[in-house]
């Protein structure tokens, strides 16, 4: 009988896992659709800054802004995007692994240039502060700055380093994250942030480019060059941090659904074993009765 009191709270323990787990994942998919939303509310103005720039491009011309000047690189960051809350899997180890992976490619290309690694979020902080690279140093983020930041804090993270990018601290900023594609597909990335790439304007040119159309720039195009690229890359790090956040919920659906699964199939296989161990429980009670009545 202490078997089957042991089975029960087992039983009991696994059923409330479960219960939970199913809680968490139906909270971690509210999450997701909330983010997908701020995507989409995103979507109009980061195609309106691209089609101005697009516009811009098309027409030849040289522009000078200090955000696209490439400098030797002596001094970098790479600002890695992870999660401040746990549950989500593999989600913050694959982040991770990746870093480890463009380190390297850094090394590989820049030599021995300083690194500095600023984490945002408590997990992948945590990791990265057991990284022992030289010429590798860790950087605490900014108060406030986290995986939950709000829009502003953003703007005010991304102002912060393009002045360092302008001032001569940093000659480049990178940016890992992790992209979301679909409920069930994200992928580490890595994006250049200052200086702004060619390829990214060159991309938003082919996209929206039209031979068909003529403009009029007032007061002139490199001003207005000038007044637009802050936005693109404003925008572009919106889009990273939201992507990522919504990458981190969806990790912790499917976490969560992997978690109920097994909860649920572990549950299962108690119930059969209380089942098998009360049936013969109630068979040996039912002998000894019968055995009782034999000997009177």
């Amino acid at each position: 009988m202490a078997t089957l009191k042991a089975l029960r709270i087992r039983i009991g323990s696994v059923s409330s896992s479960e219960k939970i787990t199913g809680a968490m994942k139906m909270i971690s998919s509210a999450k997701v659709h909330k983010n997908e939303m701020e995507l989409k509310k995103l979507l109009p103005f980061r195609k309106q800054v691209d089609s101005i720039m697009a516009h811009l491009l098309a027409t030849g011309l040289e522009f000078n802004s200090p955000l696209i000047v490439k400098r030797e690189v002596k001094k970098a960051a790479i600002v890695v995007y992870g999660s401040d809350d746990g549950l989500c899997g593999a989600y913050n180890i694959n982040i991770f692994k990746f870093l480890l992976t463009q380190i390297r490619n850094f090394r590989d290309q820049y030599g021995n240039a300083e690194l500095t690694i600023i984490p945002v979020g408590k997990k992948i902080a945590n990791a990265c502060k057991k990284l022992e690279l030289p010429g590798v140093d860790v950087k605490v983020a900014p108060d406030g700055v986290d995986s939950k930041m709000n829009g502003d804090k953003v703007n005010e993270f991304t102002l912060g380093l393009r002045k360092d990018f302008e001032d001569g601290t940093l000659d480049l900023i990178q940016t890992v994250y992790m992209r979301y594609f679909s409920m069930s597909r994200q992928r580490p990335t890595v994006e250049t942030l200052f200086p702004v790439s060619p390829e990214v304007e060159n991309a938003a040119e082919e996209e929206k480019k039209d031979d068909n159309k003529f403009y009029l720039f007032e007061p002139d195009p490199d001003s207005i060059f000038n007044e637009v690229l802050p936005m693109f890359v404003l925008s572009t790090m919106q889009e990273i941090t939201i992507e990522n956040r919504t990458s981190e919920q969806a990790a912790r659906v499917m976490a969560m659904q992997s978690a109920n699964d097994n909860a649920k199939k572990l549950l299962e296989e108690l119930q059969l074993e209380y089942n098998k161990l009360r049936q013969q429980a109630i068979t040996t009670e039912l002998l000894d009765i019968l055995g009782g009545q034999t000997e009177r």
